[in-house]
């Protein structure tokens, strides 16, 4: 009868080491020489190091092992469901974003289902916030997608939905300190220094400037981190700039608006880093005061910034695929849960810089 076997892995085989330390598959010999159509004295010899086996046969055993893997992986998800919280303190219009990348992402992860129940508010306070956490906590969920403010209550509520057993990932915005299991979305720091960078090239290299940063609200991490990436990098290729910050109004075009009229009025804009969002409003009223900015960095390729792009408006959007986000945060759960093998990780996605001539088919609008 044939048993599960100890065998040297295969480099490139999932599980398989390089050096020749004997892992365990859960694969009898026999199951992996049929799906190779290969002997089992074959997979033996392959499985072990031994000579007398060709590079390409020992290449099919290798891939018959990987769709062994992939075949039991399918069965054991067949039927699962997950039930995800996407929580998010955002606008409108990135919380629609986020929720169309899940409705994309979703189909992709069969035989896994994903059920996504959204909790999305453009205003909300701490508290309200924590309640909606807590109530999740209390009713029960696979895990948490969670867009929030980096303040003790909401790392208190991500505590308490870890003691629970419910893992939270952490999107576009980052707890750092919490106990979320990963976080998701663009690297923030390097997406302010390439946007410092775009800047200082565009206006001309060091020249003087007053450069506006809109910024929604210093509580949400990945935000402070793009602010940090463009003042360390302005003040090495830049010092001379006069850097202007526009902060706490939610990105909520109203608010960006009203928050803006007396700067507008007063202050010459060369350029503006939009960290976070509103750009309509922004430009309506720099408009307004006769304001021009010869430069223009904004975030996310929602359909307002792609349709300021295509009119020239904006110089450039700093983006990332949020469908890919989206994909990740599932795997993500399913390592949570151990339904994919490995552990949990944070793998921030790099920034792509896109101007009106390389616009990708699939945006985040």
């Amino acid at each position: 009868m044939a048993s599960k076997i100890h065998q040297k892995h295969l480099s490139g085989i999932g599980g398989v080491c390089h050096d020749g330390r004997v892992g365990r598959l859960p694969f009898p010999v026999r199951e992996i020489a049929i799906q190779a159509g290969v002997s089992d004295a074959t997979v033996d010899r392959v499985l072990h190091g031994r000579d007398g086996v060709r590079t390409a046969t020992a290449a099919r055993v290798k891939r018959a092992i990987a769709e062994l893997q992939r075949q039991q992986t399918e069965f054991e998800l067949g039927g699962r469901t997950f039930t995800v919280d996407l929580v998010m303190h955002t606008p409108k219009r990135f919380s629609n974003a986020v929720r169309s990348a899940f409705d994309a992402a979703v189909p992709a992860m069969r035989p896994a289902a994903f059920r996504v129940r959204p909790h999305v508010y453009e205003r909300i306070a701490p508290a309200r916030l924590v309640h909606t956490l807590n109530s999740i906590a209390a009713r029960g969920s696979h895990a948490v997608v969670l867009k929030a403010p980096d303040v003790p209550a909401v790392n208190a509520a991500v505590e308490r939905l870890a003691e629970l057993g419910i893992p939270v990932i952490t999107i576009v915005t980052d707890l750092p300190t919490s106990r979320r299991v990963a976080y998701v979305g663009i690297d923030n720091r390097a997406s302010g220094a390439t946007a410092a960078y775009l800047t200082d090239q565009w206006l001309g290299r060091g020249a003087p400037a007053t450069v506006l940063l809109t910024i929604s609200s210093l509580r949400f991490r990945g935000e402070e981190e793009r602010e940090i990436g463009f003042r360390s990098v302005a003040r090495t290729l830049a010092p001379q700039w006069r850097i202007i910050d526009l902060a706490e109004n939610e990105g909520v075009d109203a608010s960006v608006a009203a928050q803006l009229d007396l700067v507008a009025r007063l202050e010459p804009i060369d350029a503006v880093y939009s960290i976070g969002g509103g750009n309509r409003a922004v430009l309506g009223t720099l408009e307004r005061h006769g304001r021009e900015p010869s430069v223009y960095v904004a975030h996310d390729l929602d359909a307002d910034n792609v349709h300021l792009l295509a009119t020239g408006r904006v110089s450039a959007v700093l983006h990332h695929d949020l469908r890919a986000d989206a994909r990740r945060a599932c795997q993500l759960i399913m390592q949570a849960h151990g339904a994919l093998p490995g552990r949990p990780a944070t793998e921030p996605a790099p920034v792509q810089v896109i101007t009106p001539y390389n616009v990708p088919t699939t945006t985040n609008a």
